[in-house]
């Protein structure tokens, strides 16, 4: 999920911690996800989603 989330922040010019700030997701916690290949909850995916204002679908792997 991770690699859909940074194509669409390095297309927009943002980064992980403006996702964190418009979340509310700590900075580490999407680190955790970024890095370590943590499985965020439905919950978390949908405020991301939301953040980037993209549907949950494009933010699967293909």
């Amino acid at each position: 999920m991770w690699r859909q989330v940074q194509i669409i922040l390095d297309k927009r010019g943002k980064s992980v911690y403006w996702l964190s700030k418009q979340t509310g997701i700590p900075n580490n916690t999407l680190y955790q996800y970024k890095n370590n290949g943590v499985d965020p909850t439905f919950k978390v995916v949908c405020k991301i989603a939301d953040a980037l204002n993209v549907s949950i679908d494009s933010l699967r792997e293909k």
